[in-house]
């Protein structure tokens, strides 16, 4: 895929790479053995990405079982972002220059916050996220994220072979594709000799 600055579609190739996580793992994208389910969030502690991947967490197992493999991205770098994900239980990439961002066409804009249809995501996840704060389960975000507040969400469905088959980016910042969407598209993707749903 050429860098761009417009949203790339389902159907186009994700070219090989291989992509460094905070833990230090590397990782190889795409995944010649399972789909990639490629996930752009926005910084480091983002209450809003929180309350998100808090699903993805709950159903880590089951998103596994149907063959896809969770790599998030985050515009943080990686000393700031450690401590944030050090529980989660999947691959997570810091892209403080934002150079996947831009290659897959990931943008930032105001109406993250002010569509009114991320309003209420916003209250629950600073409700739940001082509680987990207070609790120890979470850390506050810093006060001045890199590369802002006004990122918004991209979701990329990638096969082993590097075609794209689906994407969604987020009108707004808790505008993403659910555990039960991601399911949904990863029963449909061809795999090897299988034939598409």
């Amino acid at each position: 895929m050429r860098p761009t600055r417009g949203p790339v579609e389902p159907g186009s190739t994700v070219d090989p790479r291989h992509l460094s996580t905070v833990s230090g793992e590397r990782i190889t994208l795409p995944d010649p053995d399972r789909l990639v389910h490629l996930q752009f969030r926005r910084f480091a502690g983002c209450p809003v990405c929180n309350l998100h991947l808090r699903t993805v967490v709950r159903r880590h197992e089951e998103i596994e079982a149907a063959g896809v493999r969770e790599v998030v991205l985050f515009h943080s770098p990686a000393e700031e972002l450690a401590p944030h994900v050090e529980d989660l239980p999947f691959a997570v990439v810091a892209d403080p220059d934002r150079r996947l961002y831009v290659e897959f066409g990931v943008e930032r804009s105001a109406r993250a916050l002010l569509d009114p249809r991320v309003w209420g995501p916003i209250v629950w996840a600073l409700l739940s996220g001082t509680w987990n704060v207070v609790r120890g389960r979470e850390r506050l975000p810093v006060t001045r994220p890199p590369g802002g507040r006004l990122g918004l969400p991209g979701d990329f469905l990638v096969a082993p072979d590097g075609r794209l088959l689906a994407a969604k980016y987020g009108e707004h910042a808790y505008d993403q594709w659910s555990v039960d969407e991601l399911l949904k598209l990863a029963a449909g993707a061809p795999r090897g000799d299988r034939e598409p749903t």
